[in-house]
């Protein structure tokens, strides 16, 4: 505010640049309450509550400012921390009212200590949500041949080649390439531009290549190539950047995913924008299995809702009723869903000084707020799947569309 004292302009300032500094933030609410700003005192606190739920200076802070606000009709206690816990963490309602849904989900530098190997994990494809189209199609191209070996022999079954996942921007498609790290026991090696590109000439194409050096050494071991557009984007647009030699050494690379000495080496890629990255990296032999990556169904968004609430205190949520109105959502957009709806509970109880629990009022609001955040991607992908579908690649892309009426 203008009128502020400039000690108070200075650290609304510094708040304003580093909003997730707690101490700083508390600091100026410190001088807010000495300065006789009581509910401005308040407002930072509950902010600084909001990043750090159980700091006790944050809470006594709050506890006095809003002891001093209340002061002048005195119609209300200091905020009692101790009682409000005990509200949340005794006897509470259900937490979720449970509606059936149906069955199908459809309701309306370069060294080896450089890369962060995970070793295997235990997420597998059950844990992921709905999705039952995408499974499949892992499992088929994927997968069946890897686990039975007999049969791929006897089909002449190649496992040359490589898989890339596509699709809008927050819809798992990193979450899916660690579940089939877990399916296959393998570490899994994730990859991003900001990993291998480097100022020095040579040094890209080197940290390349130690990727799957160290890949084979951790073996077995999946790796997973993020925004595959920024590490294999088409050679034509980066012919006088460095871009263009690291391109070609991922090609050289996955050329040798068959060989013997890359035994045990999956590589999976992911990617916004398919119709950016080079072709030559989609040919027969290198990434040329293609899976696109949707919105969640109604199974997977219910299985996302339960994840990122299940330890937040709500009350009567009706899953059923919260799945269909996220219809279009993808997983990040329902993230976002339950964090807004847990900051509207958050501010109400620190407005009213009694804490209250998370309920559909505040989810359903929160999802109307909510603007799909996948909409952009499919405007552009629309024009992709109606003038550049050369060859049937997006055909999956080209029927999703016309399904849902927007092509």
């Amino acid at each position: 505010m203008s009128d502020d004292p400039p000690l108070i302009q200075s650290l609304r300032t510094a708040v304003a640049a580093a909003p997730a500094d707690v101490p700083l933030r508390l600091h100026l609410a410190q001088i807010l309450l000495k300065a006789g700003r009581s509910e401005a005192a308040v407002a930072e606190a509950a902010v600084a509550l909001q990043h750090a739920p159980g700091d006790t200076r944050a809470r006594d802070l709050m506890a006095r400012a809003m002891g001093v606000s209340a002061q002048p009709s005195a119609p209300k206690p200091a905020f009692d921390w101790r009682a409000a816990e005990l509200q949340v963490g005794g006897v509470v309602p259900p937490r979720f009212v449970e509606t059936p849904i149906s069955a199908d989900g459809q309701d309306g530098p370069g060294d080896a200590e450089a890369w962060d190997v995970e070793k295997p994990g235990v997420v597998r494809l059950a844990d992921v949500g709905g999705m039952q189209e995408v499974k499949d199609r892992l499992e088929a191209a994927f997968l069946a041949p890897l686990r039975n070996p007999e049969l791929r022999a006897l089909y002449g079954k190649s496992l040359r080649g490589g898989l890339l996942l596509y699709g809008p921007p927050g819809c798992g498609k990193t979450f899916i390439a660690r579940a089939v790290a877990g399916e296959l026991g393998a570490a899994f090696l994730s990859v991003s531009i900001n990993d291998v590109l480097d100022m020095w000439i040579g040094n890209s194409e080197r940290n390349m290549h130690e990727v799957f050096e160290t890949a084979r050494r951790k073996a077995p071991c999946v790796v997973f190539l993020d925004e595959l557009d920024a590490l294999g984007a088409k050679r034509s647009r980066t012919a006088h950047s460095g871009m263009r030699n690291t391109v070609n050494q991922l090609l050289t690379e996955l050329d040798g995913i068959d060989s013997a000495a890359n035994d045990g080496v999956f590589v999976l890629a992911a990617t916004n924008v398919p119709w950016d990255v080079d072709q030559a990296l989609r040919r027969p032999g290198r990434l040329d299995r293609t899976i696109l990556v949707l919105p969640p169904d109604g199974l997977a968004r219910e299985a996302i809702l339960r994840y990122h609430l299940r330890d937040r205190p709500i009350e009567n949520v009706d899953l059923g009723k919260l799945v269909k109105v996220t219809e279009g959502l993808s997983g990040a957009d329902l993230a976002h869903v339950c964090e807004v709806a847990a900051e509207r509970a958050l501010l109400d109880s620190a407005r009213t000084g009694t804490v209250r629990m998370i309920g559909m009022k505040d989810l359903l609001a929160a999802a109307k707020e909510t603007v799909p955040s996948a909409e952009p991607w499919f405007a552009s992908a629309r024009n992709v799947a109606m003038f550049a579908n050369e060859g049937g690649t997006y055909d999956d892309l080209v029927a999703h569309l016309k399904k849902r009426r927007k092509l």
